[in-house]
């Protein structure tokens, strides 16, 4: 298998105070080339609500490129050892969310979840994503808190 046969992927999600004004990103890199990005503002969530919904949607919006392999990087630890199997999900909503992210990767060949560190340059991209979409829809949430 060749790298061009795997759909790399680089999800975010961030919220400004926890639950507060929260958005998701991902980036999606096919033969070293960014081939799709995407963000999307959630209203008031949590950071790790608006890090599921990252993976969520950047598995939705794969199934326009590949239904082979995927692999999800994602900074967050707590949902790459949840969707690995190595935390136990506590919360029913993120559990509601983990069945989504399940749902969708039924759709691939394969799919892996890697925890990356944040400084990598597609999730630094990833959350300059997420932090626009703050600037932009985060401001007037605010407002009405």
């Amino acid at each position: 298998m060749t790298n061009g046969d795997i759909l790399t992927i680089y999800t975010d999600g961030a919220s400004r105070g926890n639950p507060g004004a929260a958005a998701w990103a991902f980036v999606v890199v096919q033969d070293g080339s960014i081939v799709e990005s995407q963000t999307g503002y959630l209203g008031r969530a949590t950071n790790n609500v608006a890090e599921y919904h990252a993976v969520i949607n950047a598995l939705t919006e794969a199934r326009k490129h590949t239904g082979g392999t995927v692999v999800v990087h994602s900074d967050s630890e707590l949902v790459v050892r949840q969707l690995t199997g190595q935390y136990r999900i506590r919360k029913e909503h993120l559990a509601e969310l983990h069945q989504k992210v399940l749902q969708r990767a039924a759709a691939f060949k394969a799919v892996s979840f890697v925890s990356v560190p944040r400084e990598h340059p597609c999730i630094r991209i990833a959350d300059r994503l997420c932090n626009e979409t703050l600037d932009t829809y985060g401001g007037a949430q605010r407002r009405h808190d």
